[in-house]
């Protein structure tokens, strides 16, 4: 493990091209973060596991263990923010790495300062929550047998905690805030990632697919999340079925 920056957000990077740790880790130095570099899989799910993290910035490619089961392991045991890292930018990858968990997907083309920015977005709605979180007194949202409190960001599904992603919390709390009402997949990306996405970026229906999934959630017969064709999703007005 190389130690590379003194400052006050600690990042654990999983790469093993160690020209590009090098380059990354000075540049964001400069902003406030301390970067730890690790180069292959199975040392950065020991390292990750050992000690406590800001984010971590995880490579596809890695020798031994790709950056897939990495993250596999990681989501097991912690929700710790993880920017996904591709050569080339995939779709295949990117929806892989979503559904496994990953906050957001940042091609290895991308510049420091753009995954600088998506880094700001990800930890500003983990440290600060979401506008209509923030803005929202109610400390605990409760709909039939679900409960959500905002405070330790945690959600309950008859009486069996729900082990989401910062995504997919965030997703949970601006539907259920919005319940009854039609929130379109762009007004979905901007209220959790803090930033401008393209319209047709589809990754929303990814994270939405994996929060069904744990809420139990059948989409033909949804107790939750209801889709609005071609426009988005609603939480359902009624209490639970």
């Amino acid at each position: 493990m190389q130690h590379l920056a003194n400052s006050q957000i600690r990042l654990l990077l999983i790469d093993d091209d160690e020209k590009y740790c090098r380059l990354i880790s000075e540049y964001l130095s400069r902003y406030g973060y301390e970067v730890f570099a690790v180069h292959n899989g199975q040392e950065g799910v020991q390292v990750a596991m050992q000690e406590s993290w800001g984010a971590i910035v995880l490579d596809v490619m890695l020798p031994g263990i790709d950056g897939f089961e990495v993250l596999r392991k990681l989501r097991e045991k912690t929700d710790i923010p993880v920017l996904m890292l591709t050569a080339l930018g995939e779709e295949t990858d990117r929806i892989v790495g979503l559904e496994l968990g990953a906050d957001d997907y940042v091609p290895k083309t991308s510049s420091p300062r753009e995954l600088l920015a998506r880094l700001r977005a990800v930890l500003r709605r983990v440290t600060r929550g979401i506008p209509e979180v923030r803005d929202n007194m109610v400390p605990e949202i409760v709909i039939g047998s679900l409960s959500i409190n905002l405070g330790s960001r945690t959600a309950v599904l008859a009486e069996e905690a729900l082990q989401l992603t910062p995504v997919e919390f965030d997703l949970l709390v601006v539907l259920a805030q919005s319940r009854g009402r039609v929130k379109s997949r762009e007004e979905l990306i901007n209220a959790i990632r803090d930033r401008n996405y393209d319209v047709f970026d589809r990754s929303v229906d990814v994270h939405v697919s994996a929060l069904r999934k744990k809420l139990r959630d059948d989409p033909k017969n949804p107790r939750f999340i209801h889709t609005v064709r071609a426009v988005g999703y609603m939480f359902d007005m009624s209490t639970e079925r």
